[in-house]
């Protein structure tokens, strides 16, 4: 069981949720009385908005949320229910972050799909990205919008191809919700970059 600072609650399951608060649900909702998905749980912990893709939450992780969330059956979704505490304050700010997630994702399809070339490529290429960002300056515009543009380009397609091997896999849900507690208890776990500003000297 998680709670927000701050808050005198936490999410434990949707019958301990707060009165008025929505029911867990596939996809995107237009009012919180027709259900939320995760993310949209996440949001309205976080702010009391009501989107998919809240500021608390890194894209990255909120992409893999969204996509477990629509994937699993009803039994799971609601397991899962209540990483939307943890994932309403997910956010964290180092570089590699984004290419070590997409990595991790793509690392976990392999085992469904071992011999595809694509995802040994993406995996390298993910690997390298999150080297090569983790030594290079962390603040200015140009640093952010390289980030953003690796992550709406080559970022996402990665994860989105990482996302579909997985889905195919006969033992799909269990595979995907053992991924998303994962990276959700990663990014709680994640260094703040003064942490991590002392650590760039040791390898990875």
């Amino acid at each position: 069981m998680t709670a927000l600072p701050g808050r005198t609650w936490s999410v434990e399951s949707p019958a301990g949720a707060p009165d008025g608060f929505p029911s867990p649900g596939r996809f995107a909702h237009l009012h919180p009385d027709d259900g939320a998905c995760l993310m949209e749980a996440a949001a309205l912990l976080a702010s009391g908005r009501f989107t998919d893709s809240p500021d608390g939450t890194h894209p990255a992780l909120a992409a893999l949320a969204r996509v477990v969330d629509d994937s699993v059956g009803d039994g799971a979704r609601y397991a899962l229910w209540p990483l939307a505490a943890d994932l309403a304050d997910a956010h964290p700010s180092g570089r590699d972050y984004a290419p070590l997630l997409v990595g991790a994702v793509v690392d976990a399809a392999r085992p469904v799909r071992p011999s595809s070339r694509p995802l040994a490529r993406y995996g390298r290429a993910c690997r390298r990205r999150a080297e090569r960002v983790t030594h290079a300056s962390a603040g200015g515009a140009a640093a952010r919008i390289a980030d953003l543009l690796w992550w709406r380009g080559p970022g996402r397609r990665h994860l989105e191809h990482a996302l579909r091997v997985l889905c195919a896999a006969p033992d799909a849900e269990q595979r995907l919700s053992g991924l998303l507690r994962q990276a959700v208890a990663q990014a709680r776990e994640y260094p703040d970059e003064q942490v991590r500003g002392r650590e760039v000297p040791c390898n990875r």
